[in-house]
């Protein structure tokens, strides 16, 4: 039985092999995909239940240091459930190492019955699996134990003869190599040994940033920081539901300012500064009346998805955060870059990529630095303000905020706060669940039948004319004998100068009897056409 300690003193040197055998086979499944892709697919998705992950733990500690009590020879009884023992056996014959041989490696099953081969690689899986459930968990060391006796299985099976075993063998040593080096990587690039954490270092290129928060852009931070009061206890709420680290609630800070109507050169939008496609992806919806985007509530769930995808795909979380700001596509093709196959730690990638997506981290490291410890850094961050409380009722027509809030006799910023989505500030067509202030909501019931409805939109909508949105609302209006534009402009309630502007007429004298005309309105906010 191979000590604990040797185990340790080795697993250095089996860590570089492993990462060279990664790429050799990585080149050997791609030979393969077909059989590769559905193991692959197939057999990380198996969750242990709590009582193997249990025994698995205790086979480690068994197989390392014998308990006061039992011989090191002995095998108890988690050992029997996960590892075959040698003796149980009489179609594996085992083969003494020669004099000098140190590593249990070197010793190796015979031709025996393919029963017993599928019994190693089964338990070597199972060890593989225990390995994910001890990593979630955050128990490290643990985890590479298990992946060390998954490997020993492995390396007892002489399947020279089987090429469906030597599949299974080739399929188990990539997901062992790739399981091990990805914890290795969130070993040494996480604060408080936990791989789900956010590395908290500093390095000139976060001075740098702290720099700028202090100086040129101090107004900013201090503002954004103030506004956060509004959304961040929220965030957090649904960052610790979801399992993620609660300074992730501070990204906004980076992105918009904390300013849900923000909107960036590439068009991205709210609090998490979505663009469209991306927003779609995550559930966001976006029609003529909503965008989603701008909602800081169904806006951070679809942040908190997307970060969790993210980190299923890279593990690290500095990475994840650069590939948050510039997309996946973008650091996966710095990594390809690299012609290696296994993920980064983001300061190696820094480099490489654009310069807004390198200052990204930085900017958020800096963040954290300086609200952990703000006086350290010259700064009197002061009161936040406070979130914002509400009520909801489920408004059946289509009226303008500004006529609720008339109604309720509110001010007038307050409904387009708490109702952040509605693009032109009025409720859709369809039954919408509206926001408005506590004690409210009974008020508006019972006065909802007197405020007007924007009959004006729900009209076009109704005969399907509408088109998209601007600041002014238009009708096409075909010019009848007789007319001029004095008349048609009182008809509609509008100017000649208006109507003279939308169609490009310099002489006010010169229309004719059938021309088409744009005519722009005064109250709404829908271009319409026939």
């Amino acid at each position: 039985m191979i000590s604990g300690g040797y185990f340790q003193m080795k697993r250095w040197c089996k860590v570089f092999y492993l990462i060279c055998l990664f790429i050799h086979f990585f080149a050997c499944a791609t030979a393969a995909n077909t059989h590769f892709d559905s193991s692959q697919d197939e057999m990380p998705n198996k969750k242990l239940s709590n009582e193997k992950v249990a025994a698995a733990k205790a086979a480690l500690e068994n197989r390392h240091e014998a308990p006061l009590g039992r011989s090191p020879g002995e095998t108890s009884n988690s050992e029997k459930i996960l590892t075959p023992s040698r003796g149980e056996s009489s179609d594996i014959n085992i083969i003494d190492a020669p004099a000098g041989a140190k590593d249990e490696e070197e010793i190796i099953a015979e031709e025996g019955s393919g029963d017993n081969k599928q019994n190693l690689l089964d338990a070597a899986l199972e060890f593989y699996q225990a390995s994910q459930e001890l990593w979630a968990r955050g128990e490290l060391e643990e985890a590479i134990n298990a992946l060390d006796e998954a490997y020993s299985c492995i390396l007892k099976v002489n399947s020279d003869s089987d090429p469906a075993m030597i599949q299974q063998k080739e399929d188990l040593r990539v997901l062992i190599s790739r399981r091990l080096i990805e914890i290795y990587a969130s070993r040494y690039t996480t604060v408080n040994g936990n791989h789900r954490a956010i590395p908290l270092t500093m390095n000139e290129h976060i001075e740098y940033e702290i720099r700028q928060f202090q100086t040129v852009e101090r107004d900013f931070f201090i503002n954004s920081c103030k506004r956060s009061g509004r959304y961040i206890d929220k965030i957090v709420k649904e960052l610790n539901e979801a399992g993620l680290p609660e300074e992730l609630a501070w990204l906004p800070l980076v992105e918009s300012g904390f300013n849900i109507r923000a909107l960036s050169p590439a068009r991205a939008l709210g609090l998490w500064q979505f663009i469209p496609s991306t927003g779609y992806k995550f559930g966001l919806k976006r029609d003529d009346w909503i965008d989603e985007r701008l909602d800081p509530d169904k806006s951070t769930k679809a942040a908190i998805a997307y970060l969790q995808e993210l980190h299923r795909m890279f593990g690290d979380w500095t990475t994840v955060l650069a590939a948050y700001n510039s997309g996946e596509g973008n650091v996966l093709r710095v990594i390809r870059g690299q012609k290696v196959n296994y993920l980064d730690n983001f300061w190696d990638l820094y480099q490489m990529l654009p310069r807004e997506t390198a200052r990204y981290v930085p900017r958020f490291l800096a963040t954290l630095h300086i609200l952990k410890e703000p006086g350290k850094y010259g700064f009197d961050l002061g009161e936040r303000e406070e979130p914002l409380s509400c009520e909801v009722v489920t408004i059946e027509k289509q009226v303008r905020l500004d006529s609720i809030t008339k109604e309720l006799g509110i001010s007038e910023a307050l409904l387009p706060d708490l109702n952040p989505e509605l693009r032109i500030k009025v409720t859709p067509p369809t039954p919408y669940t509206l926001r408005v202030p506590p004690a409210m909501s009974e008020v508006l019931l019972a006065s909802v039948d007197s405020i007007p409805e924007w009959s004006h939109v729900r009209t076009n909508l109704a005969k399907g004319h509408t088109k998209s949105f601007s600041k002014i609302s238009y009708v096409y209006y075909r010019v009848r004998e007789g007319e001029s534009l004095s008349i048609i402009a009182k008809r509609y309630k509008t100017t000649v100068v208006a109507i003279s502007k939308a169609n490009n007429i310099r002489n006010e004298q010169f229309i004719k009897t059938g021309q088409r005309l744009k005519i722009p309105l005064g109250g709404g906010k829908v271009r319409a056409s026939k």
